[in-house]
Order: structure tokens, then sequence, then C-alpha cells
């Protein structure tokens, strides 16, 4: 960390020493400072943009020049007169005050350059071209320069600390729930603006009685000619790998057209190299910009996800083979009516292998009990799991939006998926031997949403969202283990096989040479969700909203567990685990799990001076139902939910906000259903039908900060969160096989999180510093004993980046991260250590040489491991507008064959060993339309 340190200190102090500094205020004819004027200065010698600043609220500017240089200055104020003058430089800094004069349109100077950032109201405007040094391809290389705007590590971007939902061109909804699509193949030659709608509302009527500070979207800008043509590129490459991978190739074709009426977009993948622009659990969390009417009602059922998560992402696989297909449209027949929408077709093949190593934790015995708790312990187990995955999903999405005047605004949409899953592993494991388990799942889901915004006057708006959600999920579960049939009956656990016991509990047949075991579930859900919004604006500060609403949901379960025996014939066992002295079934027949609530909100929004105020209460009528076996349970109650917000406006750019509200949490049919459940052949669970809501106290607050003066950018959020009756398991081993159930714990829960980013542009190059910190207690049950699972979590992030027109790029950043879990009786601390660099140069205007290396150290127990990657590319254009690019790529060029991971869980120590892919190289041609 040092050596990082010092060479961030020599990068930023020569460039320091090799600058003048130039200052001084703007004024207008009369003396008046001028905030928000431009002053630019163009190199003479490359006619290229220098420097730029934003006078602030005193009319100060500042800045940085290159000694013994001369330059062009142009001041400029809407409404007043652009001023000019030509500049020499020393060694010396220069102070030095301007005064505007009146605009005379015959005098008019015409401004070379346009300044790089503008604001206006709530929108940031970004001249790309001025970020842009000739090395970048795609959308993200040209927003990760941007001061304020982040690259997240799932892809998605961030502005001031907070996630863009919406991402348009033109102003037309681009692939509406997702921002990867845009930034990883939107060519960046094509990119004039990026304007960043931070307060951004959906519907224009609601702008004013709402509250949007957290809604940040972003719309893209096309240059002049890139409308009523069709661009983008069209890629394909090829390679060699090692055995026994096959011989890689490489197809991406996208294509893009847009016009005022409508608009084309076309994205296509194919390759074995494993890049890819959507992962698997991407398109699962695909929400098509869908966003519950109850979202902020004080309710929250969770459904569920019965479908296959994945075995391991991307990044993590050894072998990786995808096909994309997507196209995206919008057309506007005329001006009230808009339509959009889109086609996402996804098939990937995986390949994995993984390795680790878990410890269990101890638990203490309680001496007030008979039991001696912590002699059920499971033992330390190694294991070794080799895994494919076959996905192949499709989601459409449909939309229409009307607005025949103003006053009036009706939204449909509709999105539909449908996905065919299937997971194979092989697993090896120190204590039960060799295991093949596979899932299969074919769920579907249909989402409709209909929203509709009605202004009766200047003083009463309505607004009605409805949403209805239905949805399949049928997962099968199939595992093979070894037996040995002739150790049934040995007194000594060690001496018998690991599922032996667990076998006997399910009322398996034991007198097999091996367990087949199978489980097929099906989930149906249909819920609705519905609100009618009344607002009336009592005054140009304060408005009333007053909210009827509901929620429906109805899940039906079924389960059931069998066995094959050895000669291919079914048997359906009988269990002979109990729960309260009741025989648990291996079915769950026709279980039924009703929801309802009907709610009534009122929330009071008022202004005064900076500050504005939103307190608001929800009144809820819950029901809740299960029928299973014969018994129906019932819950009926009511509960008020109150909520708050307070906003602190100190200046355009700089806010502080506060957020507290009351949050009920509802379960799922799963955990719900009396019946034996197996999550795998190691994890069996049964629910409980008399389970009750969660209660959570939740508290946010939040600073933001953009000064365009100095070009500093500041956000900084801390959050906690308390948790009452949470539903939590009563976990119980036998080996490493557990069985859990569920209750609602009178021990609360507590996190609480900080987190911070501090940004700042010294002339061309930008430093940043991130830091986070998590805390979470946790109460668990194991073996019956209650334990406290206590986690602390820093991390510390410098960065420094340059951005350099003419000379090479370079960003280096450092991660540091610490982990300390106190589980019970046991203490684990995990320390990682991340630097890496990234460095681009864009040569002799054609040639351009990226590379990156990142240096991964985990420190745990005194031991420490590692792991490097190392990327990168050259490639050649014989100019910028060259239409045939070729290029040369390398990943993994060391060759590494896996990751480390170290880490703590609820109950467990464990630490992993991942395999990736191996080193590839690559040849590829880009055209360019």
């Amino acid at each position: 960390m040092k050596q990082l340190l010092m060479l961030l200190f020599v990068v930023v102090a020569s460039h320091s020493f090799a600058q003048v500094r130039m200052q001084g205020v703007v004024k207008d004819s009369i003396g008046t400072p001028l905030e928000l004027a431009n002053v630019i200065a163009i190199n003479q010698e490359t006619s290229a943009l220098e420097s730029f600043a934003v006078t602030n609220d005193k009319g100060k500017y500042t800045l940085s020049l290159g000694k013994n240089g001369k330059y062009k200055l142009q001041v400029s104020y809407i409404g007043l007169k652009t001023f000019e003058e030509i500049i020499t430089t020393t060694d010396q800094n220069i102070d030095r005050d301007f005064t505007l004069m009146p605009d005379n349109a015959l005098d008019a100077v015409e401004l070379t350059y346009e300044m790089p950032v503008t604001i206006k109201g709530d929108t940031l405007i970004y001249n790309a071209d001025s970020f842009k040094n000739g090395s970048e391809r795609k959308l993200e290389d040209v927003l990760k320069k941007l001061p304020g705007v982040e690259i997240n590590e799932d892809g998605q971007i961030e502005v001031e600390g907070k996630t863009v939902n919406k991402l348009m061109v033109n102003g037309k909804d681009f692939f509406d729930g997702d921002t990867k699509l845009a930034t990883k193949n939107i060519p960046s030659n094509a990119v004039d603006k990026v304007q960043v709608l931070r307060n951004y509302a959906e519907v224009g009527q609601l702008s004013g009685v709402q509250n949007n500070q957290d809604n940040v979207a972003i719309n893209i800008k096309l240059k002049e000619g890139k409308e009523n043509f069709w661009f983008g590129d069209i890629t394909a490459g090829a390679g060699q790998a090692p055995s026994p991978n096959d011989e890689l190739y490489l197809i991406q074709p996208k294509l893009f057209y847009y016009s005022p009426k409508y608009s084309i977009n076309l994205i296509g993948d194919m390759n074995n190299i494993g890049e890819v622009a959507l992962t698997n659990r991407d398109l699962r969390g695909f929400g098509g910009g869908f966003r519950l009417p109850s979202r902020t009602s004080g309710t929250n059922i969770n459904l569920g996800n019965n479908g296959l998560g994945g075995l391991t992402s991307i990044a993590r696989a050894q072998e990786v083979v995808t096909k994309l297909a997507t196209a995206n449209f919008s057309y506007s027949p005329n001006k009230a009516l808009d339509l959009s929408g889109f086609l996402i077709y996804n098939s990937s093949r995986l390949r994995t292998r993984e390795q680790s190593f878990v410890d269990y934790i101890d638990i203490e015995d309680d001496p007030s009990t008979p039991v001696d708790e912590s002699a059920g312990l499971p033992p330390d187990e190694a294991t070794d799991q080799r895994g494919r995955e076959a996905s192949n999903q499709a989601i459409a999405k449909l939309s229409a939006s009307y607005k025949p005047n103003v006053n009036n605004q009706l939204d449909y949409d509709v999105i539909a998926r449908i996905s065919d899953d299937q997971e194979r592993q092989d697993l090896f494991s120190t204590v039960v031997g060799n295991t093949d388990q596979l899932d299969k799942a074919k769920p579907y889901s249909i989402n409709q949403n209909l929203n509709y915004y009605f202004t009766l006057d200047e003083n009463n708006i309505f607004a009605l969202e409805v949403q209805h959600l239905l949805r399949e999920e049928d997962p099968f579960y199939n595992a093979l283990l070894v037996n040995d049939p002739t150790n049934n009956d040995e007194l000594d656990p060690n001496d018998r096989d690991a599922f032996d016991t667990t076998a006997e509990g399910l009322g398996f047949n034991q007198d097999q040479f091996g367990y087949n075991i199978n489980q097929q579930q099906l989930v149906k859900t249909n819920q609705l969700d519905a609100k009618l919004d009344y607002y009336n604006i009592l005054n140009a500060k304060s408005n009333i909203n007053l909210t009827l609403g509901t929620i429906l949901s109805n899940q039906k379960f079924n389960s059931n567990i069998f066995q094959f025996l050895d000669d291919g014939t079914r048997f359906d066992p009988t269990p002979s685990l109990q729960n309260d002295g009741n025989i648990l079934s291996a079915t769950n027949d026709d279980v039924e799990y009703s929801f309802r609530d009907f709610y009534l909100g009122v929330h009071y929004r008022f202004k005064t001076g900076k500050f504005t105020f939103t307190p608001g209460v929800s009144f809820h009528a819950y029901g809740n139902q299960n029928t299973q076996a014969g018994e129906k349970f019932e819950d009926n109650f009511f509960n008020v939910l109150p909520d708050f917000e307070a906003r602190i406006q100190f200046k355009k750019s700089e806010s502080l906000q506060l957020n507290y509200n009351m949050t009920n949490t509802f379960t799922d049919v799963t955990n719900i259903a009396e019946g034996l459940v197996l999550n795998n052949f190691n994890s069996i669970q049964f629910g409980n039908p008399e389970l009750q809501n969660a209660l959570s106290h939740n508290i946010r607050l939040f600073y933001s900060s953009f000064n365009l003066f100095n070009y500093t950018n500041v956000f900084a959020g801390a959050n906690y969160s308390k948790n009452i009756d949470q539903i939590r398991s009563l976990t119980n081993f036998e080996s490493v096989i557990r069985t859990s159930s569920f209750f609602n714990s009178q021990f609360a829960d507590e996190s609480a999180s900080v987190f911070g980013r501090v940004q700042r542009t010294f002339g061309k190059i930008r430093a940043s510093f991130r830091a986070n910190f998590n805390y979470s207690k946790l109460n668990q049950f194991i073996q019956g004993r209650q334990s406290l699972n206590e986690s602390f979590t820093q991390n510390y992030t410098p960065e420094i980046r340059t951005n350099f027109r003419e000379a090479p790029n370079v960003r280096l950043r450092y991660g540091y991260t610490v982990r300390t879990n106190d589980q019970g009786s046991n203490t684990t601390k995990f320390i990682t250590r991340a630097p890496s660099i990234e460095f681009d140069a864009y040569i002799w205007d054609s040639l351009t040489f990226i590379t990156d290396f990142s240096y991964t150290e985990q420190e745990s127990n005194g031991v420490t491991e590692a792991f490097k990657t190392w990327d990168a590319s050259l490639r050649y254009r014989k100019n910028r507008d060259a239409k045939w690019e070729y290029s040369l790529r390398a990943s993994n060029i060391l060759d590494i064959d896996s990751n480390i991971n170290n880490g703590a869980g609820n109950i467990s120590v464990f630490s992993s060993e991942t395999f990736v892919q191996p080193r590839f190289i690559t040849f590829r041609l880009t055209y360019t339309l």
C-alpha cells in the first residue's frame, strides 16, 4: 500500500509542478459577481481545450494552465457579451478579473469550444468530446471519465452515489429496466451529450407534488448526422484456446437507427470467450422498468424465488458459451401516442469447478438443559464440485403511452418472461462421498401495468396505478448419493453412511446400493397491487396526498419427495421426522396462502426556506390465511405505519435528506408449508403455518454535493435498520445435513452502514476516495441454542485517474477491506488488499493500447493467499473516422488457474478456490457503419 500511495503522490506532484494557476472573479457591468459564468482556455499551439471553469456564487474561477504557453481565453454568460483575450503564461500564477458587458448581437463572439459540463436546473449536461481522447469504443468508456459518474462492480451506472434506473437515447427508452446493454454496446463516437436528469419524474404531471430525489435518469444525445441513418458496428473474431477448450469465436453485430418518429436497436452476441453484455443473473433481475404501486406503502410481501439461482457468475466459470439476440423499438405515430418495446433472448452454457473447505463454528453447551448442544455439530468438510449449467431465457415487453393533452396520460405495459434452466453438479465431499445432482426448471411470468394520470385543474391531480403478476415455477431436483446397505444397523454413526440417519428420518428405502432421491415442486403466484392517489395543491409550497390502495396475493404450493429404487420403481416415503409430536409429511398437497392489505395513506408536503418536509402515515387492515392438510390458519390485524422525510437544499447542487419509515414484511408460501421440502440433499426444511409478519424501523441519511467551481463531487450516507419479530430458522445438524424450520424471533436483529465518496478534479487528474462501513447483528438458533452473530466490514478505496487528450492515461486504484465476524465464541478476521492499474494510450492517431492488471491478496489467521489478473488489447484503425479496425486481445495473460475467496457464513468459516477460464488470445475485425 505504501508503494502505491507513493506512486500516487509522485503523479500528482509532478503534474502540479508543471501547472500555472490562473484565478479571478467574473462580474457584470455594475460589479455584481456572476455565478455559473463559463471560462475556457484554448491552447493556441494545439487548438485543444486546455482548461475550463465555472464560477461559484461569488464569481470566482480557477484554471490550471501549462507553463510558458499561449492560450485564448473566452469568458461567457447567458445574456452578456462573450469576452475573448490571448494570454501568455510564464512560471508565475496569474490573477485576472473579467467584466462582461451587455450583449450586442452584431459584435457577438463565436465560442470555439462548448463547456465540458453545464447545469440547467436539475439537469447536468456533459459534452462527451471534452472527455474523449480516442481510446474509447463504447458508452461506458466515456461515462467512466465523467466527474460524478461511475460504473459500479455490477456494471450499473451510478451518479453521485445513486443508481441510474433509466437510460434513454434521444429521449427514447433504451431497454427500459437495465443500463448495461446501453453502456456496453452504444458506440462512443455516436455520443454527443450525456444528460444526467436528477430528480427525474416519470410523469410530468406529478413532478411538482412528489419527492423524486432518489430518481436519476440519463439521456444520451446523439451527434448530428446519426439521425435517419443506421449506425453501429459489427465485430467478428477468432482465436486458439488451450485444450480441452474449442477454437475461439466471436460475432457481435450492434446496429442502431434513430429518427424523430421511430427508433430501432439490434444487438447480437455469439461467443465462447466469456464476454457477455448480460449474465443469467442480470436477466433474472431484469425488471423492465416496473415498480410496485405499493413500494412506499410500508408493506413488503416476499413472493419467494423458486427458480434456479445459477451455479456461479460468468467471471468464475471455466468455460462460457453464450448467444444473445435483442431488439428494442420505439414508434410515435402522432404527438399523443408513443409505442415502445423490446425482445431479449439469451442462451448460455457454463462449465464450473470449485474446491472449498468449510469449518463449522463451535457451539457451547447450555448447562441448564439435559441435552449437550455441542455434541451434534457437523464435522469440517472439504468438497470438490464440478458443474454444468444450461440456460435459455426470453423476455418481451410492450409499452404504450397516450397523452392527448397536458391533463391526461394513460400508460400500459406488459412484460413476459420464460426460461428453461438446468444445472448438473458432481460433488465429492470428504463426509458424504460422491453425489450427483440435477436441478431443472421452466418458470414463466406475465406482469402487466396500467397507469392513468388526470389533472382536474391546477390544484387537483389524480393518479391510478394498477399492477398484476401471474407467475408459475416448477423446480425439479434429483440427487444420487452413495449407500452401503450392509452398514445400516451399525450403532456407531461413524460406521454408517453420512446420509443414512437422514434417509431413515425421511423414510427412504435403505436397502439400495445408492439413494436416488427426487423432488417435484409447483408454485403458482397471482398478485394484484393497486392504488389511487389524490393530490391537492394548497399553495405554491405545500400539498396533501391521500392514497387508497390494496395488495391481494394468492400463492398455491405443491411438492412431493420420492425415491427411485435400484430396479427403477418409484417409492413414496413415509417420514418419521416429527415437529411438536406430529409426524411430518413428504408432500405438500394444495397448500394455499392468501394475503390482503387494504390501506389508506396521508402525506403532507410543505416547503419553508431551504427545508422540505413530508410527514405521513398509513393505516393498514391486514388479513392472511393458509390452508393445508384440511386445516385453516388465519390472522387479521390492524396496523399504523408512520414515515417521514426532511430535505435541506443548501444550493442547487447540494442537499441533505433524512428518511424514516416503518415496514411490515410478510413471508411466502414455502416458509409456511408444513411438509418437508428439499433445498438440496443436505438442506431440508419444513414450514410454520403460524408465521407472522416482521416489523422493521428504517432510517436513512444522505448528503450530496456537486461543485462546478472546483469540480468536487461528494456524497455520503448512513442507514440503520432494526428488525422486530424477524423470521428466523431453527437449525439442527445430522453430520453436515441440516434440517430447518421457521419462527418469529423475539430477539431483534440490527444493521447499520455508513458510506461516502469524495472526488475532485485537478486539471487533467481526477482523484477520489471511497469508504464503506457495514455492521450487522444477527441472532441464530442452532442445535436449540441461541447465539449472536456480529459482523463488521470496512472498505477503503483511493483512486487516481488521468484524462489527457494527447498523452497516455492511467487509473490507479487500491482496495483495502477488513471483515470481522464474531460467531458466538468464534472470531474470524479477513483482510483483502487489491491494488490495480489500468493504462490506455492512443498513439499516432491510429493505434490504441489498453491494459489492466490487478493483484488480490487475502489474509486470514496469519495465512496469505493471492492471485493476479492481467488483460490487454492492441487496436489499429487508420484514423478516428476509419471504417475498419483490427485488434488483438489477450485475457488472463498470466494463465492463472483459479481465484481464491475466504469468508464466513452464519455458522461456518470457509475458503474456496474457483477455477476460471485459461489464457485466451483472439484477433478481431470491426466494421463501423
